[in-house]
C-alpha cells in the first residue's frame, strides 16, 4: 500500500514539473474580455462602474440610471461591478478595470477612506475617475477627476428645518421633542453628511434631545431590528430620523408591531431621505410618513455630460450637485408623482 501511495505522489510531481515547464502562463483575469463582444468597426468609450449594491430601493434606482444612459446606442461600453456592500470588491473591480485598459472608472464608494493606492493603480494607468453618489477622503484630491452627486449636509439641514417648522405649525416647538436616528452604513458619505446636516440645526434648540443613533445599514430588515430595539429602550420617542427610505419602511413595521402609530395622525414623526420609489410616497398618502427628503439617484447624464467634456479637452467643475428638494404628506403627491423619472 505504501509503494502504491509514493507511486502516485511521485506522478503528481512529475505532472506540476512538467506543466511548470511548459512555458504557458495564464491571462490576467478579465483582461480586455470586452473586446470580443463589442462589433468590429465600433468605437465605444469604455467605462467601468463600481457600485455599492443594491441593498435599497434608492441604488437600483441609481444603477438603472446608469445602465440606461452608459448604452452602446449611445457611444459606450459599460462594465458593471456590484461591490455587495464590501470595499474588498469594489477595490478588485477597480483592479480589473485597469487590467481591462477602460477609458473612465466610475466609483461610489461603500466608504470614505482605504482607496488611496487602487486610485493611484488608476491614475499611473492614465485613467480618470469619477465619483459618483458618495465622496473618498485621500491624502490627495487629483487621485480623482471629480464628484457628482447630492449635498447631503444640506439634505441633513432641510430635515432639520422641517422638522422645526412643523414643530411649530403643531403648536409643539416650546415641548421637550425626543429623538432617535437610523443611521446609514457609517462613514459613508450619506450617513456623515445627513448626521452632521441634522446636527447643526439640533444644537440651535435646545429642547431637541437625541436618546440615541445606531446604524441601520441601509436596509430595511436591519432598519426595524434597531427600531425595535430603540422602543425597548426608550418609551418617550417623538420623532424618528432615518437616514433611508428602507430602514424607514423597517421602522414603520417596528413602531406597528410595538402598537404604537406613526405618521401625521400618530404617536411617532417619521421624517426620512431618498424618496426613490413610490412605496416613500404611499407610506405619507398612508399617514405614515411625515416626510421624505430627496436624494435624486439620477446621477448618470451629469456623469455622461462630464465625460463629454473630458473628451473634448474641455476642464470639469470638481464637485457637481444634482437638484433636490423635499416632499411631506400635506402635498398634493400624485401629482407629483407624475412628473418623476423615477
Amino acid at each position: 500500500m505504501r509503494t502504491k501511495n509514493l507511486y502516485i505522489v511521485w506522478c503528481l510531481i512529475l505532472i506540476l514539473v512538467l506543466e511548470g515547464c511548459s512555458g504557458k502562463k495564464e491571462e490576467p483575469e478579465n483582461a480586455l474580455l470586452y473586446e470580443d463582444e463589442i462589433e468590429e468597426g465600433h468605437d465605444y468609450i469604455v467605462v467601468g462602474f463600481a457600485q455599492v449594491g443594491s441593498e435599497s430601493d434608492w441604488r437600483m434606482a441609481n444603477t438603472a440610471s446608469f445602465q440606461a444612459t452608459f448604452r452602446e446606442e449611445n457611444g459606450y461600453y459599460l462594465l458593471f461591478e456590484d461591490g455587495q456592500q464590501k470595499q474588498e470588491n469594489q477595490i478588485k473591480a477597480i483592479r480589473n478595470f485597469i487590467l481591462q485598459e477602460v477609458d473612465y472608472i466610475i466609483l461610489d464608494p461603500i466608504v470614505e477612506t482605504g482607496w488611496d493606492a487602487v486610485l493611484e493603480e488608476a491614475r499611473a494607468a492614465g485613467i480618470p475617475v469619477i465619483l459618483s453618489d458618495r465622496s473618498v477622503e485621500v491624502s490627495d484630491e487629483t487621485l480623482y477627476t471629480c464628484w457628482v452627486g447630492s449635498d447631503f449636509e444640506e439634505e441633513g439641514r432641510v430635515a432639520g428645518r422641517w422638522l422645526a417648522d412643523y414643530l411649530k405649525k403643531e403648536g409643539r416647538d416650546e415641548e421637550e421633542i425626543r429623538i432617535v436616528t437610523l443611521q446609514g452604513t457609517l462613514d459613508s458619505s450619506a450617513q456623515l453628511g445627513r448626521t452632521k446636516g441634522f446636527d447643526d440645526i439640533l444644537k440651535n434648540h435646545g429642547n431637541w434631545t437625541m436618546l440615541e443613533r445606531r446604524s441601520g445599514d441601509f436596509t430595511q430588515s436591519k432598519g426595524q431590528e434597531v427600531m425595535a430595539d430603540f422602543l425597548r429602550t426608550h418609551s418617550d420617542i417623538d420623532v424618528v430620523i432615518s437616514e433611508n427610505d428602507n430602514m424607514t419602511f423597517g421602522a414603520i413595521e417596528a413602531i406597528e408591531k410595538a402598537g404604537l402609530t406613526c405618521g401625521p395622525e400618530g404617536d411617532i414623526i417619521m421624517i426620512s431621505f431618498d424618496g426613490a420609489s413610490r412605496a416613500a410616497f404611499t407610506a405619507m398618502q398612508e399617514g405614515k410618513l411625515h416626510m421624505v427628503m430627496e436624494c435624486n439617484p439620477l446621477l448618470a447624464p451629469l456623469v455622461d455630460e462630464i465625460i463629454q467634456k473630458l473628451e473634448r479637452g474641455e476642464e470639469v467643475e470638481r464637485i457637481r450637485y444634482v437638484e433636490e428638494q423635499y416632499f411631506d404628506a400635506s402635498m398634493d403627491l400624485e401629482a407629483v408623482l407624475e412628473t418623476r423619472g423615477y
